[in-house]
């Protein structure tokens, strides 16, 4: 009887198996450019299970019972597609250019509108959104437990975050959610032992008297990731991370011992885990790195280095601010009179350093009053010039970043071809609110090349 049930059970896996690897199917199609219809190599094809790349013809295959892929590539927008047969595929080119909109600017609606009419007036196509921001408010409605008990969503801005972003996919204008990583002062605040303590076991604070979480920390890790997650369903294009690295002080207490390789590893190991839990998603990933990382293949004690980043993002985001160079870049010691200069030679630099070519890059640029020099107002001229240096460089598109998203039409009007060095146009006037905003500086990050 025994024998006759285990037989039983035996044929019925049996046919279970065959019958689900039945079920299996085996796709294969080809991926062109949109626009030139060229086929494209490298293209990621991803499924539930993992993903295949496209070979020197465009062409992949794939065995999968999945009902749709995701298509993506640095360069082109990302597509979710029907897992129909025959699949030709066709992806659409797209550049960034960008304006910012802050985690209290988007509580305005007239901002909201202010910024949408000026990328529209300018030819500009993007916004980067506030989702987190670095005291740890998160913009949006969130499931996450941890959320609501940190006290993280007393001020939501964008209570209403499906329909405007829904409003602003109607409109063409590409999408990229800014997250707020290891700079969380709630999260810190509320949870002693996620927190960066000082040598004596108090909460440490930046000179904005904000707490950071630990970057070793798996928990913190869990609940950034969690953020993006909830924020690509949503349908968002790409996932910015922010601040993803640690405070510069070197004799700051964290779970793990402080060491170079210990550093860059919890930063590589974050956006690895990061771009595996986006991958059923329709989006891409980014993360933002301070400009001097560009020249040095050291961490600068921040745990970013080059090459192990680029090897989880789809873009790098270098803050290359002219005032943010206080030692300047070699043969240019007063960046903000040579701002062309810096922002060329620093995205030159990088793609020497890590190997990569210009469009794994999309640079931040100035679009504020000088803190480090001369406390100059960056001019429209000098907005046209760092994306003037950008675009030659190849870079996939820029960003411009003014803390308030105080952003005006004479410092945005790009009636001016790209790639011309005698550019003209209307000054700011004296009150003008464009460029007021002060970054923070941390000196320690900023060693003599």
């Amino acid at each position: 009887m025994k024998n006759a049930l285990f037989l039983l059970v035996f044929l019925l896996l049996f046919f279970w198996s065959v019958t689900a690897q039945a079920e299996l199917t085996r796709s294969f199609g080809t991926v062109r450019d949109a626009i030139t219809g060229q086929p494209l190599t490298a293209v990621e094809v991803a499924t539930s299970e993992g993903f295949v790349t496209t070979d020197q013809d465009g062409c992949f295959t794939l065995t999968t019972d999945d009902q749709f892929l995701i298509i993506r590539m640095p360069g082109y927008r990302p597509q979710r597609v029907a897992n129909d047969f025959p699949l030709n595929i066709v992806l659409q080119p797209f550049v960034p250019k960008a304006l910012y909109l802050s985690y209290w600017a988007a509580g305005s609606r007239d901002l909201r509108d202010h910024l949408i009419g000026l990328v529209e007036e300018t030819g500009m196509n993007a916004l980067v959104i506030d989702l987190k921001s670095s005291r740890g408010d998160i913009a949006f409605k969130s499931r996450l437990p941890l959320a609501r008990e940190i006290g993280a969503q007393k001020a939501r801005t964008l209570k209403d975050l499906p329909q405007f972003l829904n409003a602003l996919k109607q409109r063409g204008i590409y999408t990229i959610g800014r997250i707020v990583v290891f700079k969380d002062d709630a999260l810190a605040k509320s949870r002693r032992k996620l927190a960066v303590l000082t040598p004596e076991g108090y909460l440490w604070e930046d000179r904005e008297k904000i707490s950071w979480v630990d970057p070793f920390n798996r928990e913190v890790w869990n609940y950034n990731i969690g953020l993006a997650e909830e924020a690509a369903r949503i349908g968002f294009d790409e996932i910015q991370f922010d601040y993803i690295r640690f405070p510069a002080n070197s004799d700051l207490v964290f779970s793990s011992e402080n060491t170079g390789e210990n550093r860059v590893a919890a930063i590589s190991g974050f956006l690895h885990q990061a771009r595996q839990k986006l991958s059923p998603y329709p989006v891409l990933t980014s993360a933002n790195i301070f400009g001097y990382i560009c020249w040095k293949h050291k961490d600068q004690k921040i745990g970013q280095r080059l090459i192990d980043l680029a090897q989880h993002v789809d873009y790098l985001s270098p803050m290359l601010y002219p005032s943010s160079f206080p030692h300047g870049i070699p043969g240019y010691a007063n960046p903000v009179a040579n701002v062309y200069e810096v922002i060329a030679h620093s995205l030159k630099r990088a793609g020497e350093l890590s190997g990569l070519p210009a469009v794994r890059f999309r640079p931040w640029l100035q679009a504020f009053r000088d803190y480090a020099f001369d406390h100059r107002r960056f001019s429209a001229d000098d907005i046209h010039a760092q994306i003037n240096a950008s675009v030659a460089a190849g870079s996939h598109g820029w960003m411009l970043w003014n803390a308030a998203s105080r952003f005006n039409l004479a410092g945005l009007q790009q009636n001016i071809p790209y790639g011309e060095l005698n550019l003209t146009d209307a000054v700011p006037k004296g009150d003008d609110t464009a460029i007021l905003s002060r970054l923070e500086e941390d000196s320690e990050l900023y060693p003599s090349l």
